[in-house]
């Protein structure tokens, strides 16, 4: 049997856009033979949808494009991801669902049976699940059709099932000769290698093919990576899409050879999610160009690496905000990142406007010393110098600081974190080195100075970030173990850091949970990133 996975790109809520993607890949799967064609998780209204689920007309577009698809389909079966209304008089509004099209009719409905409600999920608030799970007879075959969750409950690879039923097993003994699942599984760090062992054991448990679409593109926070893949009933894999781009992969069950798995570097895969999530983010938002400022340091560097990689040299802008506590190797470091990039370069001193804004603010402040007061004045003065070029130009400003900052606050609201999109807020200062080593890999774009000289901010006389911070590989393993892990402060201080410093930076992480609050969206990239999968109280007496 030939097999297309039609591996595309959505937009929540274009549901014509969607709808025409969808038309073309199953009419080019027909040229090439397919017999069924399989589309993404929800692919008709994009993921994910949210709260526009709880908005009545946004499902009956649904349905109303669902009957378009079906008169302008192609020849093969199309199963398609949709959102369907529950019509059961009580419950959620609504079912994640996937149609069976033929022939220009929809022959069979499957609903989703394990809806994920942790992390960036919220599917319990929207859909009800699945009261019955059995095949669909096509093309003298009984498919088993699952939506993404439905196989992540496998005994033999999950050890914290969170469902007591498992539609896999389900759709197996029923007989099923085939699963297929559609998938929108956002991208995060060992992602697609949980994948694999989750495949191929699953398919080799049942003695069962599976065919695996899923989606690809940033939708806000999050970016989906493709990499679609089929396995044989052996659970070998067969074939594998593309990540991090549209794909049409053609799988011929019958003659299939073995493949290998993707083999890319960690930094390979981070650099074209985030540079994906920038492009997305921006299009998907309406804008064309980002401007960055530009202080001469690694943060700022890689984000304007990545914008130039999303969006092309000619729509990124740098700016260069120097003040009287910047360096001169700063500002060259700037200016050359901005040559070897291509883009457009300004520089507009600050200095003015901080000393007359201090003169302002004089009688007031009285005989009190400087403190961190005028050290934000002058981020928040950037702030809005950035603000100012985004109105003016209709540019989106991408925040440039990284996820270790952002945790213990190190960053300064109104200032720094202006912006509209945190392109590197879910990567560790130690990932931002190691990752701007990388861009650097065939050719110098990044100054060797700005990665080697020590970090500062700049703000006042000869200031350097482990004034205020242990070394960020200390403080990178503390807040992978207390973020991401979820470990507490006596297993984190058992584990050979020192007692006074984890305790100093957990409470700095619970003392600025205000600030994250107030942050632009990040694109995800770990397991835990703040943002809508991290909901902490902002006033609260726990640590």
């Amino acid at each position: 049997m030939k097999i297309a996975i039609a591996q595309i790109n959505t937009t929540v809520g274009d549901f014509r856009g969607n709808s025409d993607k969808i038309i073309n890949s199953w009419l080019q799967a027909d040229e090439l033979g397919a017999e069924i064609v399989v589309f993404p998780e929800l692919a008709l209204c994009g993921y994910p949808p949210r709260d526009l689920l709880l908005k009545k007309n946004f499902l009956i577009e649904n349905e109303l494009q669902m009957e378009r698809l079906t008169k302008k389909g192609g020849k093969a079966v199309a199963v398609v991801g949709f959102a369907s209304q529950n019509k059961n008089g009580s419950g959620r509004p609504a079912h994640n669902s996937a149609a069976v099209i033929k022939s220009s009719k929809i022959i069979a409905i499957r609903h989703k049976s394990l809806l994920p409600t942790y992390d960036v999920f919220d599917e319990d608030r929207y859909f009800e699940p699945a009261n019955n799970i059995e095949p669909v007879e096509v093309l003298n075959k009984k498919i088993g059709i699952t939506i993404c969750e439905d196989i992540w409950n496998d005994d033999v690879f999950i050890h914290d099932r969170k469902y007591d039923r498992k539609p896999a097993d389900e759709l197996a003994a029923a007989g099923a000769d085939l699963l297929l699942n559609l998938s929108a599984s956002p991208w995060s760090l060992g992602k697609e290698h949980s994948r694999h062992v989750l495949l191929s054991q699953l398919t080799a448990k049942h003695c069962l093919p599976i065919v695996y679409c899923n989606l690809v593109g940033g939708n806000d926070e999050l970016v989906f990576d493709g990499g679609s893949q089929y396995y044989n009933k052996h659970g070998v894999l067969g074939a594998n899409a593309a990540m991090f781009s549209e794909d049409l992969l053609i799988v011929d069950t019958e003659t299939i050879e073995p493949k290998s798995n993707n083999t890319d570097q960690d930094n390979a895969k981070i650099f074209h999610a985030l540079s994906l999530g920038v492009k997305d983010y921006l299009h998907k938002c309406g804008f064309k160009s980002a401007v960055i400022g530009l202080s001469g340091g690694i943060d700022s560097a890689v984000t304007a690496a990545i914008a130039v990689e999303a969006l092309g040299p000619n729509n990124v802008r740098g700016v260069a905000m120097p003040s009287q506590y910047s360096s001169q190797g700063s500002l060259e470091d700037a200016e050359r990142l901005a040559k070897a990039l291509k883009i457009q370069y300004d520089v507009v001193p600050i200095e003015p406007i901080f000393e007359q804004l201090k003169a302002q603010l004089e009688t007031i402040f009285k005989q009190k010393k400087e403190d961190t007061t005028e050290e934000n004045m002058q981020a928040r003065i950037r702030g809005n110098i950035l603000m100012s070029m985004s109105n003016k130009f209709g540019s989106l400003l991408l925040t440039t600081g990284n996820k270790s900052e952002l945790a213990v606050g190190y960053c300064t609201l109104y200032g720094d974190m202006c912006g509209g999109l945190a392109v590197i807020s879910d990567l560790p200062k130690t990932k931002v080195y190691s990752l701007a080593r990388w861009i650097n890999r065939k050719q110098e774009i990044i100054p060797e100075a700005t990665i080697t000289k020590p970090p500062s901010a700049e703000l006042r006389p000869d200031q350097i970030d482990q004034d205020s911070l242990p070394d960020y590989e200390v403080l990178d393993d503390i807040l992978e173990s207390y973020i991401v892990n979820g470990s507490d402060l006596e297993s984190i201080i058992s584990s050979g850091h020192d007692p006074a410093v984890v305790q100093r930076i957990i409470q700095l992480i619970n003392n600025n949970e205000y600030k994250r609050r107030q942050a632009a969206p990040g694109i995800k990239i770990t397991s835990k990133a703040f943002g809508v999968g991290r909901r902490i109280p902002v006033a609260k007496r726990y640590i």
